[in-house]
């Protein structure tokens, strides 16, 4: 063959492997009427006697994936069936090259029968002979079907690409009574679905591959000759607006390229110009109508408050999906109407440290509250306030008509800028924060001060928040990370503290604020006195993330106890690389102290031996020169991962040896042995499944802790004698024996030169916590203050 000839062969043939028109079929509604359309295809009940037969294409062009899709609409069809001999009968009948009777209308009795046989319909493929099934029916009737005493249905599912003529018999059969839908799927072919439709088109033409859609409109034609019912007499066939979409594959000239001409039995080749193109697909739509049943939603009456989103659940059930601020809630709407009597100041940090965004998030999380948790029969007054250099009560606490009015108001309050004076702002709220009246007793709702920052204070913030507490406020603190430990200092505790990441997790802040408000705080362990001493794994094994976790539940562990150096000493020993005592029993005095430098511990990292941080405990930190008291029940909280506390277990039995009870607070998904084996004959040991957890273990830790304070003590366990010094019962008390050069109670001083024929001992001892001094006594002083 001429190489020309070879060229126009391989043109015919890509020009004729050019992809067919692709239809498509939408009903443009909304989200909502989506929806509701959707709910309607499974409100329907179809029980009158109608023979109903499927006729499934089952040719090439359809292919087995659509088959398969096909078989979906029928199934999904069927479910609506009242299906008996009596009621409505149900066939099918396959065509491709010829027809094909899968099953007769009465051969199947029941729906799960139904379903069961076209669900094992098998595709076959073959030519499309549309009219070629249809002239089967006009010469045979409905096979097993009633004739013409009950009304005939017939659902053709195809994609309208018939390789006959199919106008005259579909023409024939509707003129026989028997109604037919014809029902798209893949790509359709528009044009002769129409021509096989029943009148009025728009009602009997579907599009099997919108399931509910489709099934929807099927079901509402039917439910005018009252084959088909809704659920309820309120349902409507409505009409809504269709669009036809048909993607053409065009061919669009590109451009022209060299190409040699020649003609056949000669040797002449001419170089020319030849024309070059290419397929495009372009979108052609044609506006139509589709009828559709839509059935009163339990959305209707918008139940969904406060900018919620009503999700329909079947004719007469919903959900609701709410705001931040209102999750959790039905309807999003506050069911937690603050039912203590209660007025509630919200300070507000206006400071350039807080920046205007941040001020104006704060702003917006007060509107979000007062919305969601002031109504009619709420008992609470909110007041609004702002503060820098100054403080500026901006709405007086319950001066405002209503929530609408509140809100405005809120709205109205500007940015100003400038220092952030905290202290000075809770030292005023506290004076004046809350008017001039002066009720009380029973008479005084409880007062709060909310307040709102994201900046440090630059001012000292210990002494104002104390004062403010002794006026009976609670104040409660909401910020970011950056100012958790100076909110905790002020409020008092960290279950005080709500801190947010960001604006969205600001919001979310709200419902835990309402429970907050009415609540009273829990009493700690009410115990005379204890020596406590936190260890906290600082290992690599733990990370620093993790190691913040555990230092937010020292200090949550903390403020359930009295700090002072009568009752409760605390210690924290942290240990990774090398092991740190952060701060000693007789450190800090106060809680805020404890509280403070517990954020400020250190994080390590390296690798960890718990065993020798207990043994650091033993030789450096319960010990009388370390502020240990003597007669004063002793305990050591050791917070692990598990990984390093292989060598712990002979250094943790040593310190319960010694009188000082160990708890083991395990972290982790699995409990490893190691720390089964720390946690002592009386299973000393609290297993946490993840670091984040461990706030939901501090009551039992706590628990454990008050039990611990109550055993029986041993006054001489730890030795309270000094320098190698002996300590001997006596009577309910102790005496220390003092080697050769020294003496004291604890064996503490150095003994004076002539002294050395002079008796060792000294005199007895008291417990500490039955010591209280008298007249002619002095308060009692640390270890190494001791007089003679």
């Amino acid at each position: 063959m001429p190489p020309v000839l070879l060229l126009e062969v391989v043109c015919i043939l890509l020009f004729a492997g050019a992809p067919p028109s692709l239809p498509l079929q939408e009903v443009h509604v909304g989200r909502e009427t989506a929806g509701k359309i959707s709910a309607a295809s499974k409100l329907t009940w179809c029980s009158a006697a109608v023979d109903i037969l499927f006729l499934m294409d089952g040719s090439h062009s359809i292919g087995k994936g659509s088959f398969e899709r096909a078989k979906h609409f029928a199934i999904t069809v069927c479910d609506a069936l009242d299906i008996s001999p009596d009621r409505v009968r149900v066939g099918a009948v396959q065509f491709s090259s010829t027809p094909w009777l899968e099953f007769p209308l009465d051969a199947l009795s029941t729906q799960q029968e139904v379903k069961t046989e076209l669900k094992k319909m098998v595709f076959k493929g073959g030519r499309t002979e549309t009219g070629l099934a249809l002239k089967y029916f006009l010469r045979k009737g409905f096979p097993g079907g009633r004739n013409a005493s009950v009304p005939q249905v017939l659902i053709i599912v195809t994609d309208g690409r018939s390789q006959g003529h199919v106008a005259l018999p579909a023409k024939q059969l509707q003129e026989r009574g028997v109604t037919v839908f014809a029902v798209g799927v893949r790509f359709p072919r528009w044009e002769e679905l129409h021509t096989l439709a029943s009148e009025p088109r728009e009602q009997h033409v579907l599009m099997a591959e919108q399931v509910e859609d489709a099934t929807n409109g099927l079901f509402s034609t039917l439910s005018g000759s009252d084959i088909c019912t809704f659920a309820s007499p309120d349902c409507k066939v409505q009409p809504h607006p269709c669009e036809r979409k048909t993607l053409e594959t065009v061919r669009e000239l590109v451009g022209n390229a060299m190409c040699w001409r020649g003609s056949q039995g000669t040797d002449g080749v001419l170089a020319a110009l030849c024309p070059f193109s290419s397929w495009k697909k372009v979108f052609l739509t044609h506006p139509a109508t589709c009828y559709r049943t839509i059935c009163p939603g339990p959305c209707d009456s918008q139940p969904c408050r406060n900018g919620g989103t009503c999700v329909p659940e079947g004719l007469d059930r919903y959900h609701c999906l709410c705001p931040p601020a209102f999750r959790g809630e039905a309807t999003c709407a506050p069911t937690l109407s603050l039912e203590c009597r209660i007025d509630v100041l919200f300070l507000l940090a206006s400071s350039a440290g807080t920046t205007l965004e941040g001020f104006l998030q704060a702003k917006a999380f007060v509107k979000r509250f007062v919305q969601a948790s002031l109504n009619e029969d709420a008992r609470a007054r909110v007041g609004v306030a702002r503060y820098s250099q100054e403080l500026e009560v901006a709405v007086p606490v319950g001066e405002y008509q209503d929530v609408p009015h509140l809100v405005r108001s809120l709205d109205a309050i500007p940015f100003s800028g400038g220092a952030t004076l905290t202290g000075s702002a809770l030292r005023q709220a506290a004076e004046r924060g809350f008017g001039s009246a002066r009720r009380t007793g029973q008479d005084r709702p409880r007062r709060v001060v909310v307040l709102l920052t994201e900046s440090r204070s630059e001012d000292e913030v210990a002494g104002p928040a104390r004062h403010a507490r002794a006026q009976e406020l609670l104040l409660l603190g909401v910020g970011s990370e950056a100012v958790r430990a100076e909110l905790e200092e002020i409020t008092g505790s960290p279950e005080h503290v709500m801190v947010y990441a960001d604006p969205q997790d600001l919001f979310d802040q709200i419902p835990e604020l309402q429970g907050k408000l009415c609540s009273r705080p829990r009493p700690g362990c009410q115990v005379q006195s204890l020596d406590l001493v936190f260890m906290l794994d600082a290992s690599a094994s733990v990370g620093p993330e993790n190691f913040a976790q555990m230092q937010s539940f020292v200090r949550s562990c903390t403020l359930q106890f009295d700090v002072n150096p009568d009752v409760t000493q605390i210690s924290l020993v942290v240990y990774g690389r090398q092991v740190q005592t952060v701060f000693g029993l007789d450190t800090h005095v106060t809680r805020p102290a404890v509280l403070r430098a517990t954020s400020q511990a250190p994080y390590l990292g390296g690798a960890g031996s718990a065993g020798t941080a207990l043994l650091h405990i033993y030789d450096k930190v319960m010990t009388v020169q370390r502020g240990a008291r003597p007669g004063v029940p002793k305990a050591v909280v050791m917070l692990t991962g598990g990984q390093g506390a292989e060598d712990a277990a002979v250094p943790a039995q040593k310190l319960r040896n010694n009188g000082v009870s160990v708890l083991v607070v395990g972290v982790g998904p699995v409990l490893r042995d190691t720390l089964r084996r720390l946690a002592g004959p009386r299973d000393s040991l609290i297993h946490v499944a993840a670091y984040s957890d461990l706030r939901f273990h501090q009551d039992t830790l706590i628990k454990w802790l008050c039990g611990e304070a109550k055993r029986p003590i041993n006054l001489c366990k730890p030795s309270p004698c000094m320098n190698e010094g002996t300590c001997v019962l006596r009577n309910g008390s102790y005496l220390c024996t003092c080697r050769d050069g020294w003496e004291g109670p604890h064996c503490e001083n150095r003994a004076m030169r002539g002294d050395a024929l002079q008796p060792r001992g000294s005199r007895r001892r008291q417990p500490a916590g039955q010591q209280r001094p008298g007249p002619t006594q002095h308060p009692r002083r640390r270890p190494g203050h001791v007089g003679r």
